[in-house]
């Protein structure tokens, strides 16, 4: 995921130079600065894994959108839009996200599997959740649908 990954933004980085779209640019920038700062990481394999990569790439949208609130509470709608644009980048890279229906019937064949039946087995659930969705859901999501099902 790593090597292809990192072409694609590349490709994309040579492409938005040529352009000059500053934006894009900064965005895909960032990316590959996350990319390379997990890979030169101490500890570890040189390579970063889908899961890994996708894990980074929530962490760098989720920072842009909280910033961009931030700056939209200060009446800073020129930045505010910056952040937005720079978030919109990044999901781009992002794995397409499974529907709360597809969800839903992942956390209960978990819940069956592990035969969980209360909310102290909610740790193990949400765990295993994660771990199947492979970065295609939110965790706050997750965690909710566990919650939901194992108090119903």
């Amino acid at each position: 995921m790593a090597a292809e990954l990192t072409e694609r933004i590349d490709a994309d980085i040579r492409e938005a130079m040529r352009s000059r779209d500053k934006q894009r640019l900064d965005a895909l920038r960032a990316i590959k600065s996350a990319l390379m700062l997990e890979v030169t990481k101490e500890g570890t394999t040189g390579s970063v894994d889908e899961a890994t990569g996708t894990a980074i790439l929530r962490k760098l949208q989720k920072q842009r959108s909280e910033s961009a609130q931030i700056y939209r509470d200060q009446g800073r709608e020129d930045l505010a839009a910056e952040e937005d644009a720079q978030a919109g980048v990044i999901s781009g890279y992002l794995p397409k996200a499974i529907s709360s229906e597809a969800l839903s019937s992942l956390v209960g064949e978990v819940i069956e599997e592990l035969g969980a039946a209360s909310m102290a087995d909610m740790g193990r659930v949400v765990g295993a959740v994660k771990e199947r969705a492979a970065g295609r859901a939110d965790g706050a999501a997750i965690a909710a649908e566990v919650k939901r099902r194992l108090s119903a």
